[in-house]
């Protein structure tokens, strides 16, 4: 998977629920392989598969059936996490995907809830599940004349500080996903808290029809920098601007910073969906395949920029965006920006960036 939200969605939820004799059992973890197991005493099952994004050969994938089970080996992937659904088929050839119901261990995600398996060496973030103050979270409407409707979301500030008081501003698209599924105003309290970030303000920005505001949507770009921007400066005082998105949200995100100078101080860009026909071809079946390609391609060409400023990518280092990802920070880097690029043992997916929030946004955060 490429985008994230309503870009590519994975196969159907899981509806399937086992009984005495066909459940799933928790995958076993040696050094060097997985293997699944899915136990049919009376070969209920036509067929199982295991549905991944972290690079499985396709021709690996189909579970074998023998002594009442249905099992399947496969090499450990280069990353320190999977999460995972199994697809059933049945005798009639009908489908189903599920999570483990044996694995207690799912995650959330865009398009609901999948298992995961956690491999050796792997921790969460050191401020997951820390107690924290509560910040103050307040609707956000900014009436946007290009789009013809308004920009919704929420603005977040720390527990205790008035609009009045200046402070830097974080700008996301996709916004209440970020904060939902990545714990993004989580970790802000707890790293103001902890003073390992100076305070400021979150501007939760909701992605209204993602597929085609963030792909490189010029109407979408003008109501970013003519009414959204200008409305948050005006409702807190702010020092600087930081922009921060993942997948299509980021490539939104840079297309906004070139577009108008002095928008944004800082990008924070996670897995930018920053397609280039060498590498993305199969991206083609994408509505906005070709804008988000010429978008990227002026970038790629440009010989400079007026008005460069610090970028942190993270990408996943086994995920499909990689590669256009190392093209993006090589091409910013020779245009001035102070770029750095992070990748991750992961992929496409919000844990993956909500990981990748410390040190990597921490230090962004903490630059004046």
């Amino acid at each position: 998977m490429t985008t994230a939200a309503a870009d590519n969605a994975p196969p159907v939820p899981p509806v399937w629920a086992p009984d005495q004799t066909t459940r799933v059992a928790v995958p076993t973890v040696d050094e060097r392989s997985m293997t699944f197991t899915v136990a049919d005493a009376d070969r209920r099952l036509a067929a199982v598969r295991l549905w991944q994004e972290v690079r499985l050969p396709g021709d690996l994938l189909d579970f074998a059936w023998a002594d009442g089970s249905w099992t399947l080996r496969v090499d450990r992937p280069a990353v320190d996490r999977m999460e995972y659904l199994l697809e059933l088929e049945h005798p009639d050839g009908s489908r189903e995907t599920v999570v483990d119901p044996a694995n207690p261990r799912r995650v959330p995600g865009a398009f609901g809830d999948k298992s995961v398996v956690e491999l050796p060496g792997y921790r969460a973030p050191w401020w997951v599940g820390r107690d924290r103050p509560e910040g103050r979270t307040t609707p956000l409407a900014v009436p946007a004349r290009s789009l013809r409707v308004d920009v919704v979301g929420r603005l977040w500030a720390p527990h205790g500080i008035d609009d009045d008081v200046p402070l830097p501003l974080l700008v996301a698209h996709d916004g209440p996903e970020y904060d939902e599924l990545a714990g993004l105003t989580s970790y802000l309290s707890v790293l103001i808290g902890e003073g390992t970030i100076p305070p400021l303000r979150a501007a939760l920005l909701a992605p209204g029809p993602r597929d085609d505001w963030y792909s490189a949507n010029g109407a979408y770009t003008r109501a970013l920098g003519l009414a959204v921007l200008p409305a948050l400066r005006v409702q807190v005082a702010t020092t600087r601007v930081i922009g921060m998105g993942a997948s299509l949200g980021a490539l939104a995100m840079l297309h906004a910073q070139r577009r108008y100078a002095g928008l944004f101080d800082a990008l924070f860009l996670q897995s930018g969906s920053f397609f280039h026909p060498r590498h993305d071809e199969h991206e083609r079946r994408f509505s906005q395949y070709d804008r988000v390609v010429r978008a990227v391609r002026s970038v790629l060409r440009a010989t400079g920029h007026h008005d460069p400023v610090p970028t942190v990518l993270t990408c996943g280092a086994i995920e499909e965006n990689v590669e256009n990802n190392r093209i993006m920070a090589r091409a910013l880097a020779a245009q001035g920006y102070d770029v750095a690029l992070h990748e991750v043992r992961d992929v496409h997916n919000y844990v993956a960036w909500r990981d990748a929030f410390d040190p990597h946004l921490t230090q962004l955060l903490r630059e004046e």
